[in-house]
């Protein structure tokens, strides 16, 4: 039924901005397409699933910790290859690059790691319990992922609009020169931020991962596809457009996979992203910029 949809649309379009919004960051502060932002995701995930069966860590506690390496993954991205490439003033199609070869290493660490065999969270540890609305029946375990989603999203809207280092990212956002010239520490705003996204990005592949309860090393790809294109969607850089382009396309995909067919899912989702573009080509929330000759 209808209802039952929305809640299933509700919970992967909640997951979906949370990683768009970990990438709509790095674009809109360090003005990078960070395509390594996928490999991030997978990295969460294996974090959280390692801490659980090996390190027999509670699940709060092994969403932290994959909040914590990924992280520190997407800090060590930016100290090795993003922050050298912004010193030498490298075209953005170099980072795409750089950042691509980053998501082709770690993928290829992971399978050999992990191997290529989809792993599962132990069903023991899963929240089992449900809340019937009539014929509704919304999980626990739904319930938490979309709380977490929401309560990560929350906190970053916070931080950038009512802390000193929002306004601090706000100004690097605008122009990181005059940001600087006003006593702004830009390349520490700028790891921050790396931190940060990679942060909310491994978060995110935890909840995917427990929502299927399945987690293979292939799995960065295809959420980082639907990431850009809800990126795009939202409006390039814009942190309000992530959470709206996010809703929209698990919407879109929950929808026809249970009214169209399981396979025309991602079909329908990013034909309709194509015809929103038709008529808002720079996103719900973005802006034109006009090319001045």
């Amino acid at each position: 039924m209808l209802e039952q949809q929305l809640i299933n649309a509700l919970t992967l379009g909640s997951v979906y901005a949370l990683f768009a919004l970990g990438f709509t960051l790095v674009f809109g502060v360090l003005e990078v397409i960070n395509l390594s932002h996928g490999a991030v995701f997978m990295v969460g995930a294996y974090a959280a699933i390692t801490a659980v069966t090996r390190f027999h860590a509670p699940l709060g506690v092994a969403i932290l910790a994959a909040l914590v390496v990924s992280g520190l993954l997407g800090l060590t991205i930016d100290a090795l290859i993003l922050r050298r490439l912004r010193a030498r003033k490298a075209p953005h199609l170099i980072p795409m690059i750089a950042t691509l070869g980053v998501t082709t290493m770690v993928t290829s660490a992971a399978q050999g790691l992990f191997g290529v065999e989809v792993q599962r969270f132990p069903e023991a540890m899963l929240p089992t319990g449900e809340f019937v609305f009539g014929e509704v029946h919304l999980r626990t375990l739904e319930l938490g992922i979309v709380a977490v989603a929401f309560l990560l999203m929350a906190l970053l809207f916070g931080v950038m609009r009512y802390t000193r280092q929002g306004r601090a990212l706000r100004a690097i956002a605008e122009s990181p020169k005059a940001a600087a010239l006003l006593g702004i520490n830009v390349e520490g705003l700028f790891m921050l931020t790396s931190f940060t996204a990679a942060a909310l990005g491994g978060v995110a592949g935890v909840l995917i991962g427990l929502n299927f309860n399945a987690v293979t090393p292939m799995m960065g790809a295809p959420i980082l596809h639907k990431g850009i294109a809800v990126v795009i969607l939202g409006g390039m850089g814009d942190i309000r457009g992530a959470l709206f382009g996010g809703l929209f396309l698990g919407c879109a995909e929950v929808l026809s996979k249970a009214y169209l067919s399981s396979q025309m899912g991602d079909a329908v989702a990013f034909g309709l992203l194509f015809l929103i573009l038709l008529v808002r080509p720079a996103g719900l929330f973005g802006r034109v910029l006009e090319r001045k000759a």
